[in-house]
């Protein structure tokens, strides 16, 4: 079995509302609240994964307020090749996760059947007003390169697999990585924010209620005793050390 490296890759970064970030509202709903847009990166001697893609940049250019770093060159000038990540998981088929997808050429994606049947089966039509959540090219790029659809739980490579949870979107998955420090689950949207972990609270864009609900629990056991690393925290950034700008690493 693979031991990686995993690192945080904060590619953008904007201030928005808590009202936008916690479901219900609540006295403090128009506090302003950061958040932060991230891909990570799991490395070992054998394998270099990417979990997600970010903003592509013409979208990022229509995000009111984004502080943006296009995530292929934010990746490149780490160091990581793109054209030599063999595998980009994408946790989920929004735009702000799956955008850059056509910065990997060489790579295969992971996607959840789930997820792809969500957003182009029977119901497609009648979705119409959640259509702003998916980028439309990104969604067909995917299609038309090297996809992996699994369902359910998954191997993607020895050391790192993926696990649908639900809630956030009809096909979400986490990704669980073994570390020389223990496993680390990338919870990406499964958890926005610390605090939707750690004090039981959905965000409002939500698949299922009961699901969301159940990835959490989910998440915490795949996670065990192991950090577990939302998917729009700044907070991530002053938790672990950095190594480069707009960089840490988890483990």
């Amino acid at each position: 079995m693979s031991v990686f490296e995993v690192y945080a890759l904060c590619y953008g970064r904007r201030t928005g509302y808590r009202g936008e970030h916690f479901l219900g509202y609540g006295g403090d709903s128009a506090e302003p609240h950061p958040t932060a847009y991230y891909i990570w990166l799991a490395v070992s001697p054998e394998h270099t994964v990417v979990v997600d893609a970010g903003i592509r940049a013409e979208r990022a250019r229509e995000v009111s307020g984004l502080d943006y770093v296009d995530p292929v060159r934010l990746l490149t000038e780490f160091g990581v090749d793109p054209k030599v990540v063999g595998h980009v998981v994408l946790t989920h088929l929004h735009y702000d996760h799956c955008g850059a997808v056509a910065g990997f050429p060489g790579s295969r994606f992971t996607v959840q059947q789930s997820e792809l049947d969500y957003w182009t089966g029977p119901w497609a039509k009648r979705i119409e007003r959640e259509r702003w959540l998916l980028d439309e090219a990104a969604l067909e790029h995917v299609r038309a390169g090297a996809v992996d659809l699994v369902d359910g739980d998954a191997e993607v490579v020895p050391g790192l697999g993926v696990h649908l949870v639900g809630g956030h979107t009809a096909g979400m998955q986490v990704v669980r990585v073994e570390t020389a420090a223990g496993a680390v689950v990338l919870a990406s949207d499964a958890s926005h924010f610390h605090e939707n972990l750690e004090h039981d609270r959905p965000a409002p864009l939500l698949h299922s209620m009961t699901g969301v609900y159940g990835a959490f629990d989910r998440v915490k056991e795949l996670a065990g005793a192991g950090p577990v690393i939302p998917g729009h925290d700044p907070g991530v950034l002053a938790r672990y050390p950095p190594v480069a700008d707009r960089i840490v690493r988890i483990a």
